[in-house]
């Protein structure tokens, strides 16, 4: 199914999760443990991310064709602009169309390891909404996704540009948003409010990491361009050192906000799980409930 499709029922809130692919066959194993754990909780979709420079290209391909064809669980595909060649990337689009992948969300992507500034291929991509051109110029089956920023993009040289390259994308083709992680709703109401004024109707899915390591979480926020509130940092603080009272928060905090994004419209709650089910599992019982 078009993941498009399952936000014109407004009826019912769409929750999905994200996974990476493992670089060893121990997390493999542990990544369908928590697959298996989160398959119950019936998500609309998953989706399976792409390392830089390709570097787990024909994991996630082999991943996502596993959660659709074996799983039953609708699955989309993360593909990038890193280190490829217009062909590369068709031939991977050929791999995906091929395992009957019908979503997919095109990301510039970000440099490969090592690397501080992203450089397109000479004869690759230089943008997200480049990709997607390219894949609707192609006349691709595929319902695709794109990324947007509550707090902007860490390199738009001001909010209008971040606001201007997301319509690019969406008159390019993208039929979804999904929100980079925030942990004050308000960055994701005002941020709508400003996409809405900007003509854009797509859905704008809400990016929501459930906390589990606190010194994971500050590097993180840091590398994306999200803040974290400073009473939620507070709270934090003086116990970081404690896993168990870390978790404790972070889903708490995901709780209050998810039930208040849900309560205002958002029409849906993308889990980044960091191929972890616990935090995940405990969240959506809470909503649920």
């Amino acid at each position: 199914m078009r993941i498009a499709e399952l936000f014109s029922d407004q009826s019912s809130p769409v929750f999905s999760f994200e996974f990476f692919p493992p670089k060893t066959d121990a997390g493999h194993e542990s990544l369908l443990r928590t697959i298996a754990e989160l398959a119950p909780l019936e998500p609309g979709y998953v989706s399976v991310t792409y390392g830089a420079g390709g570097s787990t290209r024909d994991r996630t391909i082999d991943l996502v064709s596993h959660i659709k064809n074996n799983l039953g669980i609708e699955a989309m595909a993360h593909l990038t602009c890193v280190g490829a060649t217009r062909d590369e990337i068709s031939a991977v689009l050929d791999l995906l169309e091929k395992a009957g992948i019908e979503n997919v969300i095109a990301l510039r992507g970000d440099p490969p390891a090592g690397e501080t500034d992203f450089k397109p291929h000479p004869d690759g991509l230089a943008f997200a909404a480049d990709l997607i051109s390219m894949i609707r110029e192609q006349a691709r089956p595929f319902c695709l996704a794109a990324a947007c920023y509550p707090e902007v993009h860490t390199e738009a040289v001001s909010a209008q540009a971040d606001m201007e390259n997301l319509v690019r994308k969406v008159d390019n083709g993208a039929e979804v948003a999904i929100s980079q992680l925030f942990f004050e709703n308000r960055h994701y109401f005002e941020f709508v409010e400003k996409v809405r004024s900007a003509g854009i109707t797509v859905p704008i899915v809400a990016g929501i990491m459930p906390i589990t390591n606190v010194s994971q979480i500050e590097r993180f926020t840091k590398m994306c361009g999200a803040s974290i509130p400073q009473a939620l940092h507070d709270r934090l603080e003086p116990v970081r050192e404690d896993q168990a009272a870390v978790e404790a928060i972070g889903v708490d905090h995901a709780v209050t906000q998810c039930t208040e994004l849900l309560e205002k419209g958002a029409p849906g709650v993308h889990f980044y799980t960091l191929n972890r089910s616990r935090s995940t599992r405990n969240i959506l019982a809470a909503l649920k409930s």
